[in-house]
């Protein structure tokens, strides 16, 4: 079948986060099932345009609403990751030194869905499944079918994925922003439709793709369940249960020919199940990097955004508990807030006498394969996490997870005590609260394997390289739902 991705991000010619990978692990999946992809996103002048493969203009002028006249806009293009797909630019809209960010950022992304489906329409590109991904085209559904399929463009069917419900374009200048792209505000603002379920003088854009799709999915089972409710729901957990029957929960992949230790070129020494063994080649070439001292401890390690979704008093606390088990501690990270990295530079500046510990403030694509590899136990204690995909690589690296009992993480890291699988059926430790005690209990269990029972550990480090967390069942997953509501 034809698929259109629609997005604000693709790896690595625009990424900000995990959902730019996303974009490119599902739509190769879905190439390699031998379905048509392509994937539509801003031309921002900030990309990377040189990670695009012959970018060309295919459309020079594309007429789009803006208020009371027509602006012309270019359409390019070009080769990502592998994957087809078209660049359309905004005008000062994507004439920008970053991606997110901006005051206007919900006039950006309105204007550029209505770019995209005047494309779509212009070129007669009639996708059977026009798949939008969170709130940056969260208008699309809408557009389709009040606008589109008015016009005799009726056979699509439209997915919208949320990625996280934290961001869900709240707008309280609805009539501004839907007079931009000629859509009547007074259509849309109602209780049934975008106006929010907690802020009625606002429109919703997240509530109104959840009205308007066909099916309406997030990356885990676990998270599907959460949003329902009100702390993760963020308001949308009404909305979300009257359309429970639409919803469902897909965990993202991460990209096996890229996260491989068998392969990946950025670690010391290559290894896989059959010689297991050498993974701890990489845990000195990771003490030598760092300065760590050589000694016989495991490595407890943290790779992430130094965010409040991701725990950071737990982090903080996880940092001295490690050492006081006896155990070694690397994080690496950088957080948008400067006081956050001060608050861990402050850390890191108190521990700097002590070998047993490295914090990097910032990002370092080879150091993080190198973490990934080199470490015995992989920390991920998020207050709440859609998906995650740390989780997922630390598993495919035999690095055991050490996670908090909450969204993706509760579905892909199955505890050896209390999942009730047994070691053959397990691959990591968890916790339930979100407090110091609740991750005590989960590292002081793994780091006492370790100590004490290494063959148990290494037993539980292999069965995690072994689970599947590629895109292959994800898109398997998401051929049966496009079929689904192509039967409707």
């Amino acid at each position: 079948m034809y698929i259109v991705m629609v997005t604000p991000e693709i790896t690595p010619a625009a990424k900000v986060g995990g959902l730019a990978d996303v974009i490119v692990g599902l739509s190769r999946e879905l190439v390699s099932m031998g379905h048509n992809v392509d994937v539509i996103c801003p031309m921002y002048s900030c990309m990377r345009y040189d990670q695009i493969e012959d970018l060309h203009e295919v459309y020079s002028e594309l007429w789009v609403p803006h208020y009371n006249e027509w602006r012309s806009e270019k359409v390019f293009q070009g080769k990502v990751s592998g994957i087809n797909t078209y660049f359309i630019t905004g005008g000062n809209y994507t004439e920008r030194e970053k991606i997110y960010g901006y005051d206007d950022d919900m006039f950006r992304f309105v204007y550029f869905n209505r770019a995209v489906m005047e494309f779509m329409y212009k070129t007669e590109k009639r996708p059977e499944i026009i798949h939008c991904h969170d709130w940056q085209t969260a208008l699309i559904p809408a557009m389709y079918y009040d606008i589109y399929g008015g016009l005799g463009w009726n056979d699509s069917r439209v997915i919208f994925t949320i990625h996280n419900t934290e961001c869900q374009g709240l707008c309280w200048y609805g009539q501004k922003l839907l007079d931009m792209v000629q859509m009547d505000v007074g259509r849309y603002h109602q209780p049934d439709k975008m106006q929010d379920d907690s802020k009625a003088n606002c429109i919703n854009l997240m509530r109104g793709a959840i009205v308007y799709s066909n099916f309406v999915t997030t990356v885990s089972p676990t998270y599907a369940g959460e949003i329902k409710n009100a702390d993760s729901g963020r308001g949308l957990q009404h909305v979300l249960n009257s359309h429970s029957a639409k919803l469902g929960g897909v965990i993202n992949g991460i990209d096996y020919d890229v996260w491989d230790p068998a392969t990946d070129k950025k670690i010391c020494h290559n290894y896989s199940t059959e010689n297991f063994v050498d993974k701890y080649k990489n845990k000195y070439g990771l003490r030598e990097w760092l300065q760590l001292d050589d000694v016989w401890k495991p490595i407890v390690s943290v790779v992430t955004r130094l965010t409040q979704q991701k725990g950071l008093d737990l982090i903080k606390h996880a940092i001295y508990s490690t050492l006081r088990m006896g155990g070694q501690f690397v994080l690496l990270g950088e957080s948008p807030d400067p006081a956050v990295n001060a608050d861990f530079w402050r850390i890191k500046n108190e521990l700097a006498d002590c070998r047993d510990v490295h914090l990097w403030i910032g990002y370092h694509e080879d150091l993080a394969h190198l973490i990934y590899a080199g470490s015995d136990m992989f920390l991920v204690p998020s207050i709440f996490e859609p998906c995650g995909l740390t989780q997922l690589i630390a598993l495919r690296y035999g690095t055991v997870p050490v996670v908090r009992e909450t969204g993706g993480l509760a579905d892909t890291v199955l505890d050896v005590d209390n999942s009730g699988l047994g070691l053959a059926g397990s691959n990591g430790y968890s916790f339930k609260d979100a407090n110091p005690a609740g991750l005590d209990y989960a590292l002081g269990r793994a780091i006492d394997c370790w100590t004490s029972y290494p063959e148990t550990f290494n037993k539980l480090a292999q069965n995690g390289m072994k689970f599947d967390y590629s895109w292959k069942n994800p898109g398997i997953d998401y051929e049966n739902i496009y079929n689904y509501v192509k039967a409707k």
